[in-house]
């Protein structure tokens, strides 16, 4: 290797690792978790770790969704959500931390992703490998708007055990997409869809696109029984290497569901008190009369006004993801390698989104959203140009100032109450 490739090998590696840095600081410094007290998977990690599966003394006040089941208390959250926060709950059992961590877990998640994203421009072709000004910008540009230019800015700061599994499920995404399409390793693939299903369930119906994408296709595209069985067989290691942890988490999962609920599908949350008397689950957690809501939430809800300067704030229970990040406008655009696979996992679990009873509650924008935000990375990288334009810029710019007012009105100030 010569000195002019060493010096550019390790440009490559300084600029994402110096980025994501640069984001995490940023993301620290302009966040405040002010749900940080609401720790359900690290309190129920700390009793994996004593050898149980829930609480048996009552849970403070303010944890209340624990599920009282049993004899004893429960979290609705997946056991891959769970055990996420083994390592936390390690810190705690041995005393180098007391409180948990949310402010710092959220500051890391949003570093973690920019390096991801920052990587994951590479599979657009060698334009977007080039450290080169102008190419080099834009891709800096898409790698930081996932998170400062929409809705996860301000919902993963708010540091609680459900944005911190959000957050978990887009950066487990982004790895596992990164690992897909760039440096293909079905294994270390697996492990971080295993990271985003586990934190959120629904996208387990993501899977046979990652599976599509690391296909290896035979030259001969004319059908056959025998051609089929050949390529099964060509491409069994890398499904035994894909799925060998998303499929032993989805067998711990329907063994942890089995042993609190007495059902492999049934992960407590309509047995949290009172939810079967809230109005909007009259129909059961997941039901079609739900969707005109989540439809309404998620692109038609606007700001509300007020009589002072700026003259408009963020309603605190949603508003169109549109309005939060216009930048979104761009995802339009003719053209994108992966456009179709992209644009098919964001209708499916854009469905499953709106079947959901609850638009979100207490949050800014559509936060269940998060997860559909490594999809529109791959229509807004693939669907523009390498080199920046104007109309990028401006967009950018406007949905950063957004999500920045948006975040500090929610955590910085009373301005926006529940």
């Amino acid at each position: 290797m010569t000195t002019s490739d060493a010096k550019k090998r390790q440009r490559e590696l300084c600029m994402p690792l110096s980025l994501s840095l640069l984001a995490a600081v940023a993301f620290y410094f302009s966040t405040k978790a002010t749900l940080h007290d609401l720790d359900y998977t690290a309190d129920i990690a700390s009793a994996l770790l004593r050898g149980h599966l829930g609480f048996r003394e009552k849970p403070p006040d303010w944890l209340n969704e624990m599920i009282p089941w049993g004899g004893r208390y429960h979290s609705a959250f997946p056991l891959g959500a769970v055990l996420s926060m083994v390592p936390i709950a390690l810190l705690q059992k041995v005393s180098l931390i007391h409180d948990f961590p949310g402010h710092i877990l959220s500051a890391l998640i949003a570093g973690v992703s920019v390096y991801f994203f920052f990587q994951l421009a590479k599979a657009f072709g060698p334009e977007y490998s080039s450290l080169e000004r102008t190419p080099l910008i834009r891709r800096i540009l898409l790698a930081l708007f996932p998170i400062f230019g929409t809705w996860t800015w301000c919902n993963l700061g708010f540091g609680g055990a459900w944005q911190i599994a959000l957050g978990l499920a887009l950066l487990g995404q982004a790895a596992a997409l990164y690992f897909t399409l760039v440096r293909p390793s079905p294994f270390i693939a697996g492990s971080f869809f295993a990271l985003a299903f586990g934190n959120r369930t629904e996208l387990l119906i993501t899977l046979p696109l990652y599976i599509y994408f690391l296909w290896r296709q035979p030259n001969d595209t004319t059908f056959s029984w025998k051609k089929l069985k050949r390529a099964f067989r060509e491409n069994s290691p890398m499904l035994t290497r894909f799925l060998s942890l998303p499929v032993a988490l989805a067998l711990l999962t329907a063994a942890y569901n089995f042993a609190r609920f007495h059902s492999i599908f049934d992960f407590g949350y309509i047995h949290i008190p009172e939810v079967r008397k809230e109005p909007w689950y009259e129909h059961g957690l997941f039901s079609v009369q739900a969707i005109p809501w989540n439809i309404y939430t998620m692109l038609f809800q606007g700001f509300d006004s007020i009589t002072y300067f700026p003259y408009i704030r963020p309603n605190g229970f949603g508003c169109s993801i549109f309005l939060a990040s216009p930048f979104l406008c761009l995802l339009f655009r003719q053209g994108g390698r992966y456009k179709v696979p992209a644009w098919l996992v964001i209708a499916l679990l854009t469905l499953v989104l709106w079947c959901h009873g609850n638009p979100g509650s207490w949050q800014f924008s559509y936060r269940y959203a998060m997860i559909l935000v490594p999809w529109i990375f791959l229509l807004l990288t693939g669907n523009g140009p390498a080199k920046i334009t104007v109309s990028e810029v401006s967009l950018f710019a406007v949905s950063v100032a957004i999500n920045g007012m948006a975040t500090w009105l929610f955590l910085w100030t009373d301005q926006i109450q529940p």
